[in-house]
């Protein structure tokens, strides 16, 4: 199958998201618009900054259509709204004049957040580690208080699953790489459930859910969660493990600095550590099924040409053996305890 977006004429919903349209729903929203605005990174979602007459710049976020339900997005805005009241760092959304935080105009929800700086963490350093293991502390403390209702869990092996059958019958793996792929994802799958079951009953939770050192800024030695748009119930290790790298020896160190941090606000169940690398298959095969479900997007062929490149596959079944020698491997162990 060719996955071609240039064959038909886009007819994407963002493709009405225009300057004038951006504009308009802000001065809706009560903002005095300068008439400055300017796109930021992101792809999921549409994301501008945007000048005002009388006050600093805000950030607004304008929600892809159809993805999120209205309900699961106020889930996303209460959490986040939540810690805030805690006195945990977040970037949280502002009211709007509506006296809500989300808004619509047109077939667009959107969202608007004060514009804040600064840099990802320097992992690789023990305090910052710690530091940032006390404030997961807080935020699981206050993601334990109550469910999520609409927004999803983590079923690790029934997403590889979907998230295989989506890439297989979408015929986005190529014909000659296919056996390499169809041998693969079974063993994957046999050695993940061996880990869930090594992993025993975990606790689950609202988390941040997608919490790795580019959503987390630092600035004058201070902290601010951001982007909670993936937040979701699992396991607390799901906030831990995308801030470890390195071999395991280093990653066990880095583990051990975060629990540090974190067990002086919450317990900690050390078996989650099987987890980390059946999530790391679930997030791999999971982001390439994300592309091919936006490949209908006309930013996705333009800012990722490679997804639809054999290179790209080749790559990713490497990576997958190798994904495949860490779960036969023992779990990462803390030093000193395990």
């Amino acid at each position: 199958m060719t996955h071609d977006s240039s064959l038909a004429a886009s007819t994407h919903p963002y493709d009405s998201l225009t300057p004038d349209t951006i504009l308009d729903a802000m001065e809706e929203a009560g903002f005095a618009v300068s008439g400055r605005l300017f796109a930021l990174n992101s792809y999921e979602n549409r994301v501008y900054q945007v000048g005002l007459d009388d006050s600093a710049p805000v950030i607004a976020k304008f929600y892809r259509p159809g993805r999120w339900s209205e309900e699961a997005i106020q889930e996303e805005h209460g959490f986040t709204l939540e810690l805030l009241q805690a006195d945990i760092p977040v970037v949280a959304p502002m009211k709007l004049t509506s006296g809500d935080t989300l808004g619509r105009h047109g077939e667009f929800l959107f969202t608007v957040f004060p514009q804040r700086g600064g840099q990802a963490p320097d992992t690789s350093v023990t305090d910052t580690l710690y530091r940032l293991g006390q404030w997961l502390g807080q935020i699981h403390n206050i993601g334990a208080k109550k469910p999520f209702a609409h927004r999803p869990g983590m079923d690790l092996l029934e997403g590889i699953e979907v998230s295989n059958r989506l890439l297989v019958e979408g015929d986005w793996i190529p014909a000659d790489l296919r056996p390499a792929w169809d041998s693969l994802i079974p063993d994957l799958q046999r050695l993940c459930a061996v880990r869930v079951d090594e992993a025993g009953p975990v606790e689950t939770l609202r988390l941040h859910g997608d919490c790795h050192s580019g959503n987390i800024l630092c600035r004058d030695e201070q902290m601010l969660f951001v982007d909670l748009d993936d937040c979701r119930t699992g396991p607390a290790i799901q906030d831990m493990w995308l801030l470890l790298n390195g071999d395991d020896v280093d990653r066990g160190a880095q583990l051990g600095e975060l629990l540090e941090g974190y067990e002086m606000f919450r317990d900690f169940n050390r078996r989650e550590r099987h987890l980390i690398e059946p999530l790391r298959c679930y997030r791999q095969i999971a982001h390439c099924a994300w592309l091919a479900k936006r490949w209908d997007d006309p930013a996705f062929p333009r800012f990722f040409p490679w997804f639809a490149q054999p290179r790209f596959w080749s790559d990713q079944i490497l990576s997958l053996r190798e994904q495949l020698s860490a779960l036969q491997s023992p779990a990462i162990t803390v030093p000193g305890q395990y």
